[in-house]
């Protein structure tokens, strides 16, 4: 009897010690996310972490020093997530918490418990990168360029639809140089704005050849976009605009010289004739009995 008893005692204290070492329902064992970054260009941000979740899921929660906590990406599979539109107020402070949870997880009673990892701050407006502007319109005429910079756009949208582009986010914040040079040449200069259109004198009768470049005057880092894609000028020989303006006096004054030449050769012609006609008509009149 007391082997039985020391027996089912020793089963008992197994089966506690197997319970205690049983997988947990709970969230202790899952991973948390680690190598966090934010990968933003004109304020389209996406949240990235490792590792890949396997047998769990992801969800991502984002506040602001001025906003409350949202949820997004809900039970994720993915080890991304596209928090553009939880940071429209683009000069607050975000902080983000990636939590490791069970799939399909019914009771949500147990948030505070589950394992999160929590992300490096992010302010959008003071950090995410400018892409290339676009050069939308330029002309050469003479001894002046004039150049057009188109704004990159945002995926924030106006109350009517269209989308915002930086300009509208940076204001005078934001700012354009031109770097143009001479068809062939190495010599580069430069000019800013903080508008969208450059007007440059140039030298007469030469292509040139340039590109844009946008500057955010208030940050220290990432303070400068890509580059535009470069674009040339093409000087049309038979162009009007090409001609110098003197010579396109000299030839206005030759023409008119021209004509008046041949109107007086005209009324000279035309008087030569009458008279040839009336000395004829002398020669043939009957003498006078």
């Amino acid at each position: 009897m007391a082997t039985s008893a020391a027996s089912g005692s020793q089963a008992v204290l197994l089966c506690a010690l197997l319970f205690q070492l049983r997988p947990s329902s709970g969230n202790t064992i899952l991973p948390t996310a680690v190598n966090i970054t934010w990968s933003s260009i004109n304020f389209k941000t996406i949240l990235e972490w490792e590792p890949k979740p396997a047998n769990f899921v992801y969800t991502v929660e984002i506040a602001g020093a001025l906003s409350d906590w949202k949820k997004t990406c809900v039970q994720s599979a993915q080890a991304e997530c596209d928090v553009t539109y939880q940071l429209k107020n683009t000069k607050d402070i975000y902080t983000a918490h990636i939590l490791s949870e069970v799939p399909l997880r019914d009771n949500i009673d147990f948030d505070d418990e589950l394992p999160y990892a929590v992300s490096p701050t992010f302010i959008p407006y003071a950090q995410t990168l400018i892409g290339r502007p676009a050069i939308k319109h330029f002309e050469q005429k003479r001894d002046s360029l004039k150049v057009v910079v188109e704004d990159p756009l945002t995926p924030y949208r106006f109350r009517n639809s269209s989308f915002k582009s930086i300009r509208d986010i940076f204001t005078d914040d934001l700012e354009y140089t031109l770097y143009y040079w001479k068809d062939k040449s190495t010599g580069r200069k430069e000019i800013k704005t903080r508008s969208n259109v450059f007007k440059v004198s140039i030298d007469k009768g030469k292509n040139y050849c340039f590109y844009v470049q946008a500057t955010i005057l208030s940050r220290t880092e990432n303070r400068k976009s890509e580059k535009s894609f470069d674009r040339c000028t093409k000087i049309d020989p038979d162009s009007e605009d090409d001609y110098e303006p003197e010579g396109i006096i000299v030839i206005g004054a030759a023409a008119v010289g021209i004509f008046i030449l041949f109107i007086i050769a005209c009324v000279i012609a035309c008087k030569c004739k009458k008279l040839k006609a009336a000395a004829k008509e002398k020669e043939n009149a009957p003498l006078n009995a």
